[in-house]
C-alpha cells in the first residue's frame, strides 16, 4: 500500500515538474533539434538517423534512459550532434521512449538487444564501415555492456562521463544511491522519473543542489553561460518513467553488486565483464564530477591497459547547471575535448584502412577541429 501511495505521488511530482519545464519552454528555454528520420523501432525504442548526404563513418549514440535525448541537441549553439554532422560524421541515436503498462519489464538484456536491432539496422544501410559506440552517463553504460556482448559489431566506444565501475567506499553518490533509491513497486508498473531525481539530490546535495545554484549565480552575469543553464534546467525538469525492471537491475546488479565490473553480469545466456571490451576505448572523464568520478575507470584502466583505453580528462566548467554534463553543453568541451573525440574518430578509420582522400566527407581533412569550434559554438 505504501509503495503504490508512492507511486502515485512522484507520478503526480513528474507531471508538476513537466509542467515547470513547460514554463521555461515558453520563456524560450526549450530544445530547437535539427532534423531526422525515424528509420528502426521497438516498442520500447527508436532509431533517429540525421541523414546527410555522403557522409563515410558513422557513430550511433545510445542516450541515457533517464531522461529525454535532447541534452545531446539542446540548440544550434549547444549541440554534440551538430558538432559531429560537422564534422563530416553520420549521426544515429538509440532513443528509449517513456514506459508504459505494456513496456515496464524491460531490462538491461532488452537494451542491449535494442543496441544489437540498431547496428543491424545502420548496416543494412550499406554504411562503408562500422559504427562507433557512443554514450553519455548510464547511456555510455549500456553501450560499453552492449559492446561487450558484440565486439565485432562496432569499429569502437566512446564513453562520456560514464560510469562503468561501482566498487564500494570509492564514490559517495554510489554509496549514498545504493541505499537511497527505493525499490520498484512492481515490475510492471512505470517507475516515476523524479524518484530517481530526489534520489541523486538526497545521495549528493553538492552536486544537485549546491553547485547548481551557485552555477546560476556565477551565470548570471553572462547572457549565453545563463541562456546554457536555463535550457539544462528546463530538461532536467522534463521527467520520463522508466521501466520498473530497468531500474531495479541497473540499482541491484550495476550500482550495488558492481557485476559489470566483477565479470559477473548475466545477459542473455552470457557472463559478461570487462575483459570482454575488446575494441578500443575512449573515456572521456570530467574531474569534477560526483556522478562519475574518475575512480570509476580505474578498474578498466587496469584490466585494458592503454592499448585499449584512452582516457581524457575535462576538469569542467561554470555555466552548465551540472558538471555530469559539462562535456554536452559547456564551451570549454566543445572548444577542447570535442577535437580529440573527432581525432580519435579519425584514428580509428584510418586504422581500419578507411581513411578518405583529403577533403571527403568523414576525412580528418574534413573534421571540425580546435580552430572551428569556436565559429560552430557561436553560430
Amino acid at each position: 500500500m505504501a509503495t503504490d501511495l508512492r507511486q502515485i505521488q512522484f507520478g503526480a511530482l513528474d507531471a508538476f515538474r513537466r509542467m515547470q519545464g513547460d514554463v521555461l519552454a515558453l520563456l524560450g528555454f526549450g530544445p530547437t533539434e535539427i532534423s531526422y528520420s525515424v528509420v528502426a523501432s521497438g516498442s520500447y525504442w527508436r532509431l533517429r538517423d540525421y541523414e546527410t548526404a555522403n557522409r563515410s563513418h558513422s557513430v550511433l549514440i545510445v542516450a541515457t534512459p533517464i531522461k529525454r535525448p535532447y541534452i545531446w541537441d539542446l540548440t544550434p549553439a549547444i549541440s554534440a550532434i551538430r558538432y559531429c554532422l560537422g564534422a563530416g560524421l553520420h549521426v544515429y541515436l538509440l532513443e528509449w521512449l517513456p514506459a508504459s503498462n505494456e513496456t515496464c519489464r524491460v531490462g538491461i538484456d532488452e537494451c542491449v538487444q535494442a543496441v544489437s536491432d540498431s547496428l543491424a539496422a545502420i548496416a543494412s544501410a550499406a554504411a562503408s564501415s562500422k559504427p562507433i559506440l557512443m554514450g553519455h552517463s548510464l547511456g555510455g553504460t549500456l553501450a560499453a555492456i552492449s559492446a561487450a556482448t558484440a565486439p565485432g559489431t562496432i569499429g569502437g566506444l566512446i564513453l562520456l562521463s560514464s560510469p562503468i565501475c561501482f566498487r564500494p567506499n570509492e564514490s559517495e553518490f554510489r554509496d549514498a544511491l545504493v541505499s537511497l533509491v527505493p525499490e520498484p513497486a512492481s515490475e510492471s508498473d512505470p517507475y516515476p522519473g523524479s524518484i530517481l531525481s530526489e534520489a541523486s539530490a538526497m545521495a549528493s546535495p553538492h552536486t544537485f543542489i549546491w553547485s547548481r545554484l551557485m552555477d546560476a549565480a556565477l551565470s548570471a552575469a553572462g547572457g549565453h553561460s545563463m541562456d546554457i543553464h536555463a535550457r539544462v534546467e528546463r530538461w532536467a525538469l522534463d521527467e520520463v518513467p522508466l521501466p520498473g525492471k530497468l531500474v531495479k537491475e541497473i540499482v541491484d546488479t550495476l550500482y550495488r553488486e558492481n557485476r559489470f565490473c566483477r565479470g559477473m553480469l548475466q545477459v542473455g545466456d552470457k557472463a559478461i565483464g570487462l575483459p570482454d571490451l575488446s575494441v578500443p576505448i575512449l573515456a572521456v572523464v570530467n574531474t569534477s564530477d560526483a556522478v562519475a568520478p574518475p575512480a570509476s575507470l580505474v578498474p578498466m584502466r587496469d584490466v585494458l591497459g592503454p592499448d585499449r583505453l584512452h582516457i581524457v580528462e575535462y576538469p569542467g566548467e561554470a555555466g552548465v547547471c551540472l558538471q555530469h554534463l559539462g562535456i554536452l553543453v559547456g564551451r570549454e568541451a566543445f572548444a577542447r575535448i570535442w577535437p580529440q573525440i573527432i581525432s580519435w574518430i579519425d584514428a580509428r578509420q584510418s586504422a581500419a584502412g578507411e581513411a578518405q582522400p583529403p577533403g571527403a566527407p568523414g576525412s580528418t581533412h574534413g573534421s571540425m577541429h580546435e580552430g572551428q569550434a569556436a565559429e560552430f559554438e557561436y553560430h
